[in-house]
């Protein structure tokens, strides 16, 4: 779809282009040409035309633009790696369970693999009411092909209303392959979602333009409505053993996907603490000074028996490993306690945070941003402030 100006009505008034909010139209040869790299497709300027010499091109609508009435639930894809259900898919089961209460349908999971016929239960345990098994030889590792696949079958014959995705290196891959073979959109590393009580529509909420803003997207002609979600975003349910389901094997055979990889061996990288499941971090950012400095950081976190952390600054400056970076661009997270030390608080990090029980900040600057969210903030130095912070909170901790 794109806004089209047809050349032999123009006639070159330029209002469209005074009229532009985003500059995308210039005048050539007394011709109104509009730029469709940086046009929004807003249609302001088909309004505006006096000579109705604009236009806005109709795509054919798929298939799955009709009877939308067909498609209910919310399905969650449930992402294992090695026999072992990763806490993405029991925290995308908990929020799901939340969507599908409020449309009053049911909520499915998708697990694919070899030999996880034991998982199962898990998935009935956190919320899902039915499970769709795909197990076969050529599942146990994740492979685009067969995993599209699978998805794309289970998607099309059961019609769920919404996919829910984490936003993982594997969900990254798989998301968008299979709202582009179903022909629907996919909102990317959402942080909120909700539903609309007057359209029953996906409210999709994610930061755009570089995390300044939050923008809520919507789907209301496609279906399902996808999403990826970013992990640590939503906390997942405690199990509930009672709870039990419908289990729905799908059959394949691998040897009906035309398998373009082939995994050899699966090397482990060295144990990472995941930050994403700490209780209590301790973050640093650029107001720490330096890569040494940040030693009081990593302690203060050791002595409460948490995990460090750090903002992008931090991590730019090669003070401290991506694998720590809290943010937008990095990790979200939710703990019981979230100490910023020296962090001015821009809203890609408060994304990243938003989730905690507790957020203190320690900053210099009275005005730093970080204070519109912190439970408690303290104005002063940092290395003065958060050693005795630490030895207070050690107290209560003993208690």
């Amino acid at each position: 779809m794109a806004v089209i100006i047809e050349k032999d009505k123009c006639i070159g008034c330029s209002i469209c282009r005074s009229n532009c909010s985003f500059d995308s139209i210039e005048m050539v040869e007394s011709i109104a040409v509009i730029n469709h790299g940086t046009c929004t497709q807003c249609g302001l300027c088909i309004g505006d035309c006096p000579v109705q010499a604009i236009y806005k091109e109709q795509v054919e609508k798929h298939e799955n633009c009709d009877n939308l009435s067909q498609y209910s639930g919310v399905m969650v894809f449930a992402e294992q790696r090695q026999g072992v259900i990763q806490n993405i898919s029991f925290e995308l089961l908990g929020e799901g369970r939340l969507l599908a209460d409020k449309l009053g349908e049911e909520l499915s999971a998708i697990l694919i693999g070899t030999d996880i016929f034991g998982k199962v239960e898990d998935l009935f345990k956190y919320g899902a009411d039915k499970v769709y098994l795909v197990e076969g030889v050529g599942f146990e590792n994740y492979r685009t092909e067969p995993y599209c696949y699978a998805m794309e079958k289970i998607i099309n014959e059961y019609k769920p209303e919404i996919v829910l995705i984490g936003a993982t290196n594997i969900g990254r891959d798989l998301g968008p392959r299979i709202a582009g073979r179903v022909v629907t959109g996919l909102t990317a590393d959402c942080i909120e979602l909700g539903i609309d009580e007057d359209t029953k529509l996906l409210l999709q909420t994610r930061p755009a333009f570089g995390g300044n803003i939050m923008a809520t997207i919507l789907c209301p002609e496609h279906r399902p409505q996808m999403a990826t979600i970013r992990p640590g975003v939503f906390k997942k349910n405690d199990p509930d053993s009672s709870k039990k389901g419908v289990l729905v094997r799908v059959h394949m055979s691998i040897s009906d996907i035309n398998v373009r990889t082939e995994v050899l061996e699966t090397i482990k990288q060295g144990k990472i603490i995941d930050i994403q499941d700490a209780e209590i971090i301790v973050s640093g950012g650029r107001g720490v000074g330096s890569a040494d400095n940040f030693n009081i950081i990593k302690n203060a976190a050791k002595e409460l028996g948490g995990i460090f952390g750090a903002s992008r600054a931090a991590v730019d400056a090669g003070w401290i490993d991506s694998n720590y970076q809290v943010g937008q661009t990095g990790k979200t997270v939710a703990p019981k306690i979230y100490i910023a030390c020296g962090i001015s608080g821009a809203i890609q990090h408060q994304a990243g945070i938003s989730k905690s029980d507790i957020i203190i900040a320690i900053n210099k600057n009275p005005n730093a941003a970080i204070f519109d969210i912190a439970d408690y903030g303290i104005c002063g130095d940092l290395f003065k402030i958060l050693p005795i912070l630490v030895e207070e909170l050690n107290k209560v901790k003993n208690t």
